[in-house]
């Protein structure tokens, strides 16, 4: 049966563009902006990242292997997609005629290289289907299809057509389950559904539902990952350890590549409307957010869930990949266009000021593979001879999700999502064109103003993001104090909005200590949404040195900021501290200053050690 749906899907109609307008099940709570334009240290990222990697990168070395078709286990197929991917958020955020002349071109190559029966790959004909294959079929796809979306170029999505329907054919040919295809239970294989179900949107041809609902029908066979059936245990736990091959078939908890999978299966819920879809997904972000996630706002170690987040402060195995950073933050993204809520735009916020910006090198033209929250932030090797790796291609898109998604649009009005200094255009309910300006430097401050540029009075509802880490939030309209700020929600603001209109906004940035791990318990320290870190640049004891961070009455740390000194640290702020006394009398307050996690360690040069965990001294008086 289970084959024989698949020669169905193969035979089906071969018309690519629809009969019928494709309409979704389920609409997104939120829009993007049309156009953003970010200042400030974000914007300074930004465009480094868009100079030096996006638009640095030499396109053609990452197609030459489809010219080849030799590979039998390696994904130098997923370069292009990734890269390609990256440039068409990097140009939607900034049009740039080079940059689209670049992708123009780096299309057109990838696509002379498509054989007669559909195939752009480089795997041998006897070695299709297996490794990495499919993984990189779906990065070929999604690369095309975004063309497709930014140029309006029906070639390209032709072309990622024929790459979807010569893969049902293959997988039909050969009574292939996809689960049982390459790596980590099926779900590199299996993660094709995203772009699978977007080919469905943009052309109406039932073939792609059909084969969606198959992938995930074969999800819950005994030979699946169950991401649906599985969802409400840990992402850690689901499948025993590999006893052999820790990045083979067994493997099930795959950090990248599970969440991948809930990327696609969100597509695939807003077109069908199945709740048990989102809620598997929804189910699985909790449990990731709970066993998981770090204080940096990342997680994985080789590559997997492990059920880190009990153990962070202890020197982990290849910790907090980039790749992983960045698909979190996809993920999250979905759910926040999806639902609308907060606790997305939480979870962005921390991983991007953190783990991400934490991978990026300060010249934007490299990443980091692994980000760990003590030691040293070292550089990635080279992967399959294609000049970079995975991260590399990588970084980039989860970077530039952030400029049309920091003020968003809805049916009710406007979402600020994210503060940085910028204008951000978008339109209300009413189709009024309208630019919201941000005038802040958050997160070095909590201070952020807001105006709004409109040419027509509108009532809707404004909705600012009040982060879950700010306990005593103040929000004025037109000098107006607003009342029932609550933290970890949407402040809404619904009345006649019209030019001029300024908010004034108050977040509570007081140093916040973080205790993890016994005997010895760990102490860290958060500012905002920023993780500050020791780095052995820095003024204060050796990094080796025990030392207590002194409160205040109400368990906070007093923070000072401090004039930087030094081109790589964003952020400086000292605190007092208290050293170990080896005699009968304590000892004397000690200075210590801390940067934000994303300069610890990151220079162009060198490779300072840094340490975000503390540990503390085991006092016999204090424990059982």
């Amino acid at each position: 049966m289970k084959y024989y749906l698949l020669l169905i899907l193969f035979f089906s109609s071969f018309h690519l563009f629809p009969q019928k307008k494709v309409k979704s099940a389920v609409q997104d709570k939120l829009s993007p902006a049309t156009t953003a334009n970010i200042e400030g240290h974000i914007g300074e990222k930004l465009d480094a990242s868009f100079n030096n990697r996006v638009l640095a990168q030499d396109a053609h070395r990452l197609i030459r292997p489809f010219t080849i078709h030799d590979e039998h286990s390696c994904w130098q197929s997923e370069f292009w997609g990734k890269w390609f991917t990256s440039a068409v958020l990097a140009y939607s955020y900034r049009p740039d005629q080079q940059l689209i002349n670049k992708l123009k071109n780096a299309a057109y190559e990838l696509m002379a290289t498509q054989t007669p029966e559909g195939y752009i790959g480089n795997y041998a004909s006897e070695s299709r289907l297996k490794a990495w294959d499919i993984w990189g079929r779906k990065y070929v796809m999604l690369g095309l299809i975004a063309y497709y979306d930014v140029s309006k170029d029906r070639k390209a999505l032709e072309a990622a057509a024929k790459e979807a329907d010569f893969l049902i054919q293959e997988l039909a040919d050969k009574n292939a389950l996809i689960v049982k295809m390459g790596n980590h239970r099926g779900m590199a294989a299996s993660s094709v559904l995203e772009p699978v179900c977007q080919l469905y949107m943009r052309t109406g041809n039932e073939r792609y539902l059909d084969f969606a609902e198959e992938i995930v029908r074969q999800w819950e066979t005994p030979e699946g990952p169950q991401l649906i059936s599985k969802a409400s245990v840990p992402v850690g736990q689901r499948f025993a350890k590999p006893a052999e091959n820790w990045y083979g078939w067994e493997q099930g908890q795959k950090a990248y590549e599970m969440m991948s999978c809930y990327e696609g299966l969100l597509e695939l819920y807003r077109i069908t409307g199945k709740e048990s879809y989102k809620k598997a997904a929804e189910q699985t972000w909790q449990s990731i957010t709970d066993t998981e996630i770090n204080i940096a706002g990342s997680g994985a170690a080789m590559e997997a869930w492990f059920s880190g987040k009990k153990i962070q402060h202890v020197p982990i195995a290849h910790y907090q990949e980039t790749c992983v950073t960045v698909t979190w933050i996809k993920f999250n993204q979905q759910l926040l266009r999806l639902t609308g809520e907060s606790k997305y735009a939480d979870a962005i916020e921390w991983a991007y000021y953190n783990a991400l910006l934490g991978a990026m090198r300060p010249d934007g033209s490299d990443w980091a593979k692994y980000t760990p929250l003590s030691g040293q932030r070292l550089p990635g090797s080279e992967q399959c001879g294609m000049g970079l790796n995975c991260c590399n291609a990588s970084g980039p898109r989860g970077l530039f999700t952030i400029p049309l998604t920091a003020v968003m649009s809805s049916n009710e009005g406007l979402n600020i999502n994210f503060y940085m200094e910028g204008s951000y255009q978008t339109t209300s309910p009413q189709k009024n064109v309208i630019t919201v300006k941000q005038h802040t430097d958050y997160p070095v401050s909590g201070n952020v103003n807001i105006s709004l540029e409109m040419k027509t009075a509108e009532n809707m509802t404004l909705a600012l993001r009040i982060p879950s880490w700010s306990d005593e939030s103040t929000v004025l309209i037109n000098d107006q104090p607003v009342e029932k700020v609550t933290r970890g929600d949407y402040l809404k603001i619904s009345r006649t909005w019209k030019e001029g209109d300024k908010i004034q906004i108050r977040l509570d940035m007081k140093g916040e200590l973080h205790y993890t791990g016994q005997s010895p318990v760990n102490v860290a320290i958060t500012r905002g949404p920023v993780v500050l870190t020791r780095d052995e640049r820095l003024a204060g004891p050796k990094l080796e040195a025990v030392i207590a961070p002194i409160k205040d009455k109400n368990g906070f740390i007093h923070l000072t900021p401090q004039k930087n000194h030094n081109s790589d640290a964003w952020m400086v702020f000292s605190a007092k501290f208290l050293p170990e006394a080896y005699t009968e009398y304590n000892a004397e307050p000690v200075e210590v200053n801390l940067c934000d996690y994303a300069s610890a360690g990151n220079t162009m040069g060198t490779y300072p050690f840094f340490k975000v965990w503390m540990p503390q001294l085991v006092d016999p008086r204090k424990t059982e």
